[in-house]
């Protein structure tokens, strides 16, 4: 790993430190304001039209033998090498001028902010270019090696398909200072705060964003000290990539020394989201990854507070409800499908706040579940929004599956009990899954209710509160244990046979119907059931028992 230093040219005022020049008593007479510029080149001419043969960033030096007399003259020569851009001009005393420089030369020159120099004593002109060019080229060597290491380091990150978290944190640590990837909408897709408080970096992040727009696709903000560059490909910008508190002001034209390092790891960035365009959007991983801090308390209260305000979700003084979206099982695809599923599943429902107009953080919690945790306003109507949500996304659902030619699953939509601060976003975030995993089970389409909640999976939510409890796992054991390990040594379907008798109400015919099985054949299976177990089946507790005893195996396994 490199330590990002930035080679810079020599300035006016490193060049009259040299101790070639202090030999020659410079003294600075006009443009003392800017002696920072930096100077590419040293260039000796006595000609009054030399600034035709220059480029800019040069150090003029002279004896002015040949310099006009006539005061117009004089100040034309100085506005041309302003208009080129040189860095400063530097004028030897003993030739054509001995104690001080004409008043219409320095006073041009501090008109347009030029360094004037006066040498009170002569001095060999090439001892000073031979100085000051050998600072210019071991900075340009120098610059080369650190941008060739900085590409290295970028060109590692974008061939190993790295997060946006890595690009970040890497853009800081190269730069010693904090660096936020924002998207279009000037929300917080993934920082790094380089050492300093995540509340002094994000705070109002939104407003204070929006007031930073340097021109060009790369700027720096003198006011705010950003320096600021766009993110995107294929001329579709999809965010920005600011680093804060950028040293400045710099002298016009000059380049700012992270310019290059920030435009690599934009270029980073976009490259890789052009890879992973398959995967989930960078807006989701952050949705996610904030509902992950909080179910497993990888993130404070605060952290996540603030975060998702900087997502543009404000948490704090709002009602915050949880809702969990599954969608019911059907033939296990492959892994990539499953993916693929459940990123359309995610995305949907992002959709679905959206058209509700809903605030909230949406993610995917584990490989076949959505988490969303809406923030409601005091003058929202819990229902009313819950509603209008659930509606969106079986709307959106359907949509999806007509346009792909398949039959539309319709979504288990669970939700929590609101709760009235972030630090319980928790337990409503717990009890919707909680909810989800038991109304997987319910008929579908059985409902008229929009989404479930604790009081409609009755027992089922309970043994689902209940399912880590040694107690119920044992009861489980102690009521189906021999069933199930006769049917994993033999590979019988006993268990599957006592689930359809108890779900159609110990109706044999109904059952055997239900089972794809002549009577006599279910019926067999039933006294097999019984001698295993040692049960009546036509005894209603016995029945009772077994049947709570499978929607807690239900549960267990889940």
């Amino acid at each position: 790993m490199i330590s990002w230093r930035r080679a810079m040219l020599p300035t006016v005022a490193r060049v009259l430190d040299l101790d070639v020049m202090r030999r020659g008593l410079p003294q600075v007479v006009a443009g003392s304001d800017h002696l920072e510029r930096p100077v590419r080149w040293v260039h000796v001419s006595e000609l009054p039209d030399v600034a035709g043969v220059l480029q800019g960033g040069e150090l003029v030096l002279t004896t002015g033998i040949a310099l006009p007399e006539q005061r117009e003259g004089l100040a034309r020569y100085v506005h041309e090498l302003a208009d080129v851009g040189v860095a400063g001009l530097v004028v030897e005393f003993g030739r054509r001028y001995f104690d001080t420089l004409p008043r219409a030369l320095v006073n041009a020159a501090e008109q347009r902010g030029l360094p004037l120099i006066a040498l009170r004593r002569e001095l060999r002109f090439v001892a000073v270019t031979e100085a000051v060019h050998a600072l210019v080229v071991n900075a340009q060597l120098e610059q080369l090696r650190t941008s060739e290491a900085v590409h290295q380091v970028f060109n590692e990150l974008a061939v190993e398909g790295a997060e946006p978290g890595e690009v970040v944190r890497q853009v800081a640590q190269l730069a010693g200072a904090p660096v936020v990837l924002e998207n279009l909408a000037h929300q917080v897709l993934a920082h790094d705060s380089a050492g300093r408080t995540e509340s002094e970096l994000l705070e109002d992040w939104e407003a204070r964003s929006r007031g930073v727009r340097p021109a060009g696709r790369t700027g720096h903000d003198p006011r705010s000290g950003w320096l600021v560059t766009a993110v995107g490909a294929r001329g579709q910008d999809w965010g920005r990539l600011v680093l804060i508190g950028a040293p400045g002001p710099l002298p016009e034209g000059v380049p700012h020394p992270h310019a290059m390092m920030l435009e690599r790891g934009a270029a980073t960035l976009a490259l890789n989201r052009l890879v992973v365009r398959d995967r989930e959007s960078l807006e989701r991983q952050t949705h996610r990854t904030l509902l992950s801090g909080i179910l497993t308390h990888a993130l404070t209260v605060s952290e996540v507070a603030l975060r998702a305000q900087a997502l543009g979700v404000p948490l704090e003084n709002r009602r915050l409800v949880g809702v969990v979206l599954r969608r019911r099982r059907g033939p296990v695809p492959a892994a990539l499908e499953a993916q693929a599923r459940l990123r359309d599943f995610t995305e949907l429902a992002a959709t679905a706040v959206r058209v509700s107009r809903l605030s909230a953080l949406v993610g995917a919690l584990d490989d076949e579940g959505v988490g969303v945790l809406i923030a409601l306003g005091s003058q929202q109507d819990e229902h009313g929004a819950l509603e209008g949500f659930a509606a969106a996304l079986r709307r959106l659902v359907a949509d999806s599956a007509r346009d792909a030619g398949a039959a539309a699953a319709e979504p288990v939509i669970a939700v929590g009990s609101s709760v009235g601060s972030v630090r319980d976003a928790r337990r409503t975030l717990l009890e919707a899954t909680q909810v989800a995993d038991a109304a997987l089970h319910d008929a579908p389409g059985g409902r008229a209710a929009a989404y479930y909640r604790l009081p409609d999976v009755r027992l089922r939510g309970l043994l689902h509160l209940l399912r880590d409890d040694e107690r119920l796992q044992t009861y489980v054991e102690r009521e189906l244990g021999p069933l199930l390990a006769y049917d994993a040594e033999h590979g019988g379907q006993l268990v599957r046979m006592l689930r359809i008798y108890l779900e159609q109400g110990r109706n044999k015919s109904a059952a055997a119907d239900a089972a794809h099985l002549s009577r006599p054949s279910f019926y067999d299976r039933l006294h097999k059931v019984e001698r295993i177990l040692g049960v009546d089946l036509d005894q209603v507790e016995s029945c009772l028992s077994l049947h709570v005893a499978l929607l807690a195996l239900d549960a267990v396994r889940r």
